[in-house]
């Protein structure tokens, strides 16, 4: 191993500080984060979604609707859809 090599390598494992956030330490000992604009973004749509409904009731009534009653599904149709999927596959 050549020793000006050496000094290349250890720069390139030399430690740094993560520049994703900004850690501040205050003059009274507390810590101090901040959050991006694209962090708090995030979390704004995230609120909101979670404050969505997961079942959209209109939809779910017009398929109600639309379905209800008897189905009825011809075994040969089923099959022939079947084996059209199962031959466009790439296995």
């Amino acid at each position: 191993m050549r020793i000006s090599a050496y000094n290349a390598i250890t720069q390139v494992y030399q430690t740094r500080r993560p520049s994703g956030s900004k850690a501040l330490k205050r003059a009274n000992g507390q810590d101090e984060v901040d959050i991006s604009s694209a962090g708090k973004d995030f979390q704004t749509v995230k609120e909101a979604l979670s404050q969505a409904s997961d079942v959209r009731s209109d939809l779910v009534a017009a398929m109600k609707k639309k379905y209800s009653g008897d189905v009825t599904v011809d075994p040969g149709d089923f099959a022939d859809v079947l084996l059209s999927k199962y031959n466009g596959l790439s296995l």
